[in-house]
């Protein structure tokens, strides 16, 4: 059969669902997980930093745009993954029971290598599955592995295990969480596992816009206090102070915008990794166990009110933003109708000097037509006295009266025509 023409990108499209597979895990086994928050710079060093371990161990590096990766080097298996913010490198070590924190999954990996990840760690979590036995294990005996701290778990799986943890890091840097397998298979258990080190992962980068939200919340009062001091002199103040006040609203709008602009980002990320924990903890089917409260319950006590708290300064900010854009505009329009009456007075006062000055064009007007006939009578009162001297019956006095008149139509007539000439070739300009 021969298919029509595929799409570019269909087979990254559809390979991609399938891009991190689970690992199928058997207890007993110890896993270590460290999240990398890292600079682009930075990023761009992971692929070394990992072809270097497996040259180490003489394993085949993976290809330079490989976005995961899963190898095996003896004692230990290493999964990599580049994620849009972070990268995660997770160490397994199977067979290894007992003490379940006792000798963490990390401490395979080579402490130079380890020590050089490219970034800055913002997650590090070791996680013990161990198996259960027919009955549930005492809260006493499980708190003990977590230096006697409060727990939160519950029977996760639809039952097939139970999760335990304290969401505390511990003297070593490494959160805790220890799964009892009640039956899970080996599918599920690396599922279980992944979405325990989702919800610590995702909580994590969840809290990244918190101080800035403390930080931000804090700008955010003293704009809105310099925002009801603008608009309040703006009713008290007259149209002098205008300018000035639009130039202090304008710098407060600069401002504001440009917190907008630096936060935006990071508090949109953060509803967007709140909204994967709250999936992750869902997934898990979470059943309570007496004594503890679930991960649900924990999540809804301590990280929902900084998500809400978040949630909170950016529905500020983008209000503050709307509030110093209808206040601008409002000033504004005070201002442009200021500067318009300005127009219409100035333009009133044009009016009456051009009024004075076409009386005064209509005066010189008027004695230049004096000035002109005079002279020009005067040109024919010397020809009309030549024509005498030369015996000519002429009288020179008679001949300027009769021209007077009409050198004076003629000097009107003349001076109309040069005003109208004038005037259109103004209006074609």
């Amino acid at each position: 059969m021969t298919l029509p023409q595929p799409h570019p990108a269909r087979i990254a499209l559809n390979d991609e669902v399938h891009a991190r597979p689970y690992q199928e895990l058997k207890a007993p086994l110890r896993a270590s997980y460290l999240a990398m928050l890292a600079e682009p710079a930075q990023r761009e060093g992971e692929h070394a930093h990992v072809s270097d371990l497996c040259l180490r161990y003489g394993h085949e590096p993976p290809p330079p745009e490989a976005r995961y990766f899963v190898a095996g080097f003896g004692a230990f298996r290493l999964r990599w993954e580049r994620h849009g913010e972070f990268s995660s490198y997770t160490v397994f070590e199977d067979g290894a029971g007992g003490e379940p924190f006792a000798q963490p999954a990390a401490n395979a990996l080579p402490p130079q290598w380890l020590a050089a990840l490219p970034g800055s760690l913002i997650v590090a979590a070791h996680v013990a599955l161990l198996p259960g036995g027919e009955e549930q294990a005492p809260i006493e005996s499980v708190s003990a592995h977590f230096s006697g701290n409060t727990l939160a778990g519950a029977q996760v799986a639809d039952g097939g295990a139970a999760a335990f943890t304290d969401f505390r890091i511990h003297r070593d840097g490494f959160s805790r969480f220890l799964l009892l397998d009640h039956g899970m298979g080996r599918r599920r258990a690396g599922r279980v596992l992944q979405r325990l080190l989702e919800i610590e992962t995702y909580r994590m980068f969840a809290l990244l816009a918190f101080p800035l939200a403390r930080e931000v919340g804090a700008k955010l009062a003293a704009a809105e206090r310099d925002l009801a001091d603008i608009t309040g002199q703006m009713v008290t103040q007259g149209a002098a102070e205008e300018p000035g006040l639009l130039d202090r609203l304008t710098r407060l709008a600069a401002a504001v915008e440009r917190e907008l602009a630096a936060g935006s980002y990071r508090f949109g990320a953060a509803q967007a990794y709140y909204g994967l924990v709250r999936h992750r903890i869902a997934e898990l089917r979470e059943q309570r166990i007496t004594g503890i409260q679930t991960i649900d319950e924990f999540m809804q006590r301590r990280l929902a009110p900084a998500m809400s708290t978040c949630e909170s300064v950016a529905r500020r900010q983008a209000e503050l933003s709307e509030r110093v854009a209808r206040a601008s505009d409002l000033l504004r329009t005070r201002v442009d109708i200021a500067r318009e009456m300005q127009n219409q007075e100035l333009l009133a006062s044009m009016n009456r000097r051009a009024r004075l000055q076409l009386r005064l064009q209509e005066t010189v007007e008027g004695l230049s037509v004096a000035a002109i006939t005079y002279y020009l009578v005067g040109l024919v009162g010397y020809a009309a006295e030549a024509l005498k001297a030369a015996g000519q019956a002429v009288e020179p006095d008679i001949v300027k009266g009769v021209a007077l008149p009409l050198v004076a139509l003629l000097a009107v007539v003349g001076m109309r025509y040069v005003r109208r000439s004038v005037a259109k070739e103004g209006r074609r300009n």
